[in-house]
């Protein structure tokens, strides 16, 4: 016989994992099914950014949203999840990529968005003093700061299960068919059945939705980090380039976290990546140029996490465009950690009451429809 629940969710990530607990707080009995551990990929091995800073118009209600969340994270899961804010610096490395931040500060304020700020090179210098005195300025977002990722997708499952939620990890969804007014989840350790079911299964969430009939164009990559020995403290933000790919933070115990979007080869049926040492090459040059304080400092390891990628590189939240009772909240392109508090809120919302007040707009599978 089939175990039952309010609602089935596909993937132990820190969105699933959000949704839940927030179902649970809801007093809904969720069982969320991951088919290796929680934090297994992208959500446990990604740099931990906890950014507003350089987000799609469409995805800052969310992040706002999460923002608030990420404040009172203790209080919402019992652990600080090594959260700190010390804000994230978008460096401009010339006059005229300075002057398009300047264009996208504007617009944003317009809209009424200030969470973003135009700084120059001594406001840069004084939050980054170990920048490279060529650079002229850039973006501040002050209220971002990073977490440590599996810490917190630990963090989240752990009172998910407190709240009564139910997490079977191990187990790998191979059906999803209609029965009556259920679902039918069938896995590899039999079968669930729920009047919801909510796509959370990450790089593996287009399977999912082809069930459904609803193919998305998602990509499998797997972006690179590598972790440097430790060094005196010398950088409190997290630092991002846009023109060359880089993403740099130093952490508690002086070791510094590189990466910003070099990819490794994802193979995602053998849950494996294969690093490509070329391209971590090129990171690594850019945090010579860019920090002279790291010419003393050496790669201690490298890895990468198997994760979405969308053409739009927005995220899918929402509802199934073919199948009643079916979410989706997929597809978070190398930039979900943040997210993944709030989303968690409000898919739970919208499980719980067909509707929420966060915008979601333009994020719906629908998009991608012919």
């Amino acid at each position: 016989m089939a175990r039952t629940a309010d609602v089935v969710i596909i993937g132990g990530g820190i969105h699933g994992c959000s949704t839940a607990l927030h179902l649970a707080l809801r007093g809904l009995k969720p069982i969320l099914i991951e088919k290796d551990y929680a934090g297994r990929h992208a959500s446990g091995v990604n740099a931990g950014g906890v950014r507003q800073l350089a987000r799609d118009l469409l995805e800052i209600p969310l992040s706002i949203a999460s923002m608030e969340l990420w404040e009172r994270i203790e209080e919402l899961v019992g652990d600080d999840c090594g959260f700190s804010s010390h804000g994230t610096v978008l460096i401009a490395e010339s006059d005229e990529e300075l002057a398009g931040f300047r264009e996208r500060v504007d617009d944003l304020h317009l809209r009424g968005l200030t969470h973003e700020e135009l700084i120059d090179r001594a406001e840069l210098k004084r939050l980054v003093p170990a920048v490279s005195d060529y650079c002229p300025g850039g973006v501040v977002s002050r209220r971002d700061g990073a977490a440590d990722p599996f810490r917190t997708t630990q963090a989240f499952r752990r009172r998910a299960v407190e709240e009564g939620a139910e997490i079977i990890e191990g187990v790998t969804v191979t059906g999803l068919t209609r029965v009556g007014s259920n679902w039918r989840v069938e896995t590899s350790d039999g079968a669930f059945e729920a009047p919801k079911v909510v796509n959370a299964a990450g790089a593996w969430a287009d399977r999912i939705a082809a069930m459904l009939g609803e193919p998305v164009p998602l990509t499998v990559v797997a972006p690179m980090l590598m972790v440097t020995s430790a060094l005196a403290p010398f950088i409190e933000p997290v630092v991002i380039l846009r023109g060359r790919k880089l993403s740099f933070k130093q952490r508690e115990n002086g070791t510094v976290v590189i990466g910003g979007g070099h990819l490794a080869t994802p193979y995602r049926d053998r849950n494996e990546t294969v690093i490509d040492w070329n391209k971590l090459a090129l990171s690594a040059r850019t945090v010579w140029e860019l920090f002279p304080a790291m010419h003393e400092a050496t790669i201690v390891r490298a890895w990468a996490g198997i994760e979405a990628y969308m053409p739009d590189g927005v995220p899918v939240v929402g509802r199934s465009s073919t199948s009643e009772g079916i979410f989706h909240q997929f597809g978070f392109s190398t930039h979900g950690f943040q997210l993944g508090p709030a989303t968690g809120a409000v898919m739970a919302e919208l499980v719980a009451t067909g509707s929420t007040n966060t915008p979601i707009d333009g994020l719906g599978i629908e998009r991608f429809r012919p």
